[in-house]
């Protein structure tokens, strides 16, 4: 019997051995399906703030729906030994991979809402997904998870810049779908994948552990730092431009810069001397930050770039850090202080719309600061041993093989693929208007255009990109238009845009007297039209409410108008009514006529004129693109701005009008009244035309 027993022990032993390390096709292999998770997780990540956010920007108050943050909370089930297990299991992990992915589809989802709670439950799992498989038992899953989770962030950067800044994944019906393929591929593979429990050596975690609190704070800092500004490579632009004639580094190919800072902080990562360096966090951590803050365009800019460096080259040792702490309570308390963080971007701009937003107004310096120190706080008062998660050996001699032979490769496909999008949207050359039949005339266009997503939540800017084609504008404003989840960072990233087709000669950007309520830009510019100089002005004034705010704020713009010398376009969101005290301060200090004075059922939009001859007027309805309407004006540049005579007469009837001078028939015709038409359709009694 005893031999007997011996070779079942035998058995038994040899099956519980460890896999042999893998080659490096299983690297490879797992490497690529762990980005694809890694592309899909950054994505839902993404995606989760701004389906959320919908709700309290349409109702400018708090929804109730910033509740569905809480699914975000899961890794407290890590807190049960049963589930901890069982999400580090390779078929827990599948069926949580298989829920993460499937939740792409919320995309395709019939309604908002149910959009929204297929969302929060991807990002449920998704966040299971990364317990189980960076605490994981096993070395190799670690790190290919780790590396995947980096690797999928470069992904989405790149495929951001093909993607003319938005997530691949919520682009379209097409890619949503290709992104759920990919990502079915992904988790067959890493379901049928061999396992390797430790190769190459035990457990390499250290049995001290560091402050779970500590490195909490810290990393769910580090992970809204590299969301928030660097989610998307031109954010860094955006924040430090400023007007023309040198309105800073141009997100294209500037951003280009951004990326590769961010690859190079990643491959500095290995550099053990220089990230747990505190001249390395003086430098690029405090030190990009303040420039990025505080100086401007391109001094601002570089500093922007050394943060990016800064910000990647120690997601390993930070990553370290959070894997020798207890799972479920540090990643709860990091996701609190994450989400905090986020929502804090929101404070400081919306904080005429939430609790204790006096508190916050504008303070995102303080916001920075503390994301950085809490981050800096937690790489210098805590340090781990030996790398337990990113820099693994595996089936040769030699420090990081792992890292060197085939992240780096990995990360230089991805980068060089996120460089030719760049090549491939790059157009040096101005835009040739082509020649009209009389050069003096131009059409005018103001619309707020609500957060890039349409008033049912689906992504509408290839669609309003049509619809503006169809005007035949030449120029226009956009007010309120919002380019990154969440780019509430710098009053140039948001809320007041000017887009022209013609040379934009000089611009000035200016913050609004806003004493009392919410924050309120205007941009006053000098455009050359077929040789003819127009200054035109946009803005979007503060809340109705705010009584003392929108009186200083329409003095401030009328100055404007007073003072210039050319003819003046005034293209301006005024939350006022025609004929009030904001709105005669416009027209009498400014000198200003109204494009029409006749037309009484006006809320907020105002197409104004001076030194100018008016020949048409248009309301559009909005089609369900936004929640405010298209206006539309035409305008003729005189020969002598001292010498001339505006028209007086008007006519809805086209047939007395040239052709040229008429609005495009894609909208229909004259339409009196409201038009609820679910596309877009002149209404409120226009077009009208004005004749001499």
């Amino acid at each position: 019997m005893a031999p007997a027993r011996e070779k079942v022990a035998e058995g038994r032993a040899k099956k519980a051995k460890p896999a042999a390390a893998p080659d490096g096709l299983a690297v490879v292999r797992a490497l690529a399906a762990e980005t694809v998770l890694g592309f899909i997780f950054w994505s839902l990540l993404h995606g989760f703030g701004p389906m959320i956010w919908f709700y309290p920007l349409n109702e400018l108050e708090i929804s109730g729906y910033e509740a569905f943050v809480l699914a975000a909370f899961t890794p407290a089930l890590a807190g049960v030994g049963a589930v901890f297990h069982a999400v580090q299991t390779r078929w827990g992990l599948a069926l949580l991979r298989a829920v993460t992915v499937g939740c792409v589809a919320s995309f395709q989802a019939p309604s908002t809402l149910a959009r929204l709670v297929v969302l929060a439950m991807g990002n449920a799992a998704a966040m299971l997904v990364f317990v189980g498989t960076l605490w994981n038992k096993s070395n190799f899953q670690r790190t290919v998870s780790f590396w995947g989770l980096m690797l999928g962030f470069f992904a989405l950067l790149a495929g951001r810049v093909w993607y003319t800044s938005l997530s691949p994944a919520w682009a379209d019906i097409t890619t949503n779908s290709v992104v759920l393929a990919v990502g079915a591929v992904a988790i067959v593979d890493r379901a049928l994948a061999d396992d390797y429990e430790n190769p190459g050596k035990d457990d390499p975690r250290p049995t001290q552990r560091p402050s779970w609190v500590l490195v909490s704070v810290g990393f769910g800092s580090l992970l809204f730092l590299t969301q928030a500004i660097y989610g998307e490579v031109s954010v860094v632009s955006r924040w430090v431009v400023t007007g023309y004639p040198d309105p800073g580094p141009a997100p294209n190919p500037w951003g280009s810069l951004v990326l590769l800072g961010l690859a190079n902080g990643l491959l500095l990562s290995s550099s053990d001397w220089l990230t747990g360096s505190p001249l390395w966090f003086l430098a690029g951590g405090i030190g990009g930050a303040a420039a990025i803050q505080f100086l401007p365009t391109y001094q601002g800019f570089l500093g922007g770039v050394l943060l990016a460096v800064y910000t990647t080259s120690i997601w390993p040792q930070m990553s370290d850090r959070l894997v020798l702490c207890p799972p479920a309570r540090t990643m709860v308390l990091t996701l609190a202080v994450y989400l905090v963080e986020m929502f804090g971007m929101v404070w400081c701009t919306a904080y005429n719309f939430v609790p204790l937003g006096e508190y916050t107004r504008e303070r995102t310096y303080i916001l920075l600061a503390f994301s950085i120190l809490c981050i800096g706080a937690t790489m210098h008062l805590t340090r781990p041993g030996a790398s337990s998660l990113a820099f693994l050996n595996i089936n040769s001699a030699g420090p990081h093989n792992l890292f060197k032979k085939f992240v780096g490769p990995f990360l230089s496909i991805v980068v060089i693929g996120g460089l030719g999008g760049f090549v491939w949207r790059y157009n040096p050359e101005p835009f040739n208007h082509p020649p009209k039949s009389d050069p003096k005339e131009f059409t005018g266009l103001i619309w707020t255009f609500h957060f890039g997503y349409d008033n049912r939540g689906w992504p509408s800017f290839e669609r309003a990109a049509k619809m503006l084609n169809e005007t035949g504008t030449k120029l226009l404003l956009s007010s309120l238009i919002f380019f990154h989840a969440n780019p509430t960072f710098h009053p140039s990233v948001c809320r007041n845009l000017l887009l022209s087709k013609y040379p934009i000669m000089k611009s000035r950007h200016h913050m609004l007297p806003s004493p009392h309520g919410e924050l309120a830009p205007a941009i006053s510019a000098t455009i050359n039209i077929s040789g003819s100089l127009v200054d035109f002005i946009t803005t979007h004034m503060g809340n109705d409410r705010d009584n003392l705010d929108r009186k200083l704020q329409a003095e401030f713009l009328s100055e404007i108008a007073k003072n210039s010398g050319n003819p003046v376009v005034f293209l301006g969101y005024v939350t006022s009514s025609p004929g009030s005290r904001d709105y005669r301060k416009l027209l009498n200090n400014g000198g200003m006529k109204d494009i029409d004075s006749t037309d009484r059922d006006r809320w907020c939009e105002y197409i104004m004129y001076k030194k100018l001859i008016r020949l048409g007027y248009a309301r559009v309805s909005h089609g369900g693109l936004s929640d405010t309407e298209v206006q539309m004006a035409k305008f003729r540049i005189p020969s002598d701005v001292k010498d001339y005579q505006d028209n007086d007469k008007l006519t809805t009837n086209s047939a007395e009008v040239e052709p040229r001078i008429r609005f495009t028939d894609r909208f229909g015709s004259f339409f009196r009244g409201h038009s609820y038409s679910s596309d877009h359709h002149y209404h409120m009694d226009t077009p009208k035309y004005f004749l001499p």
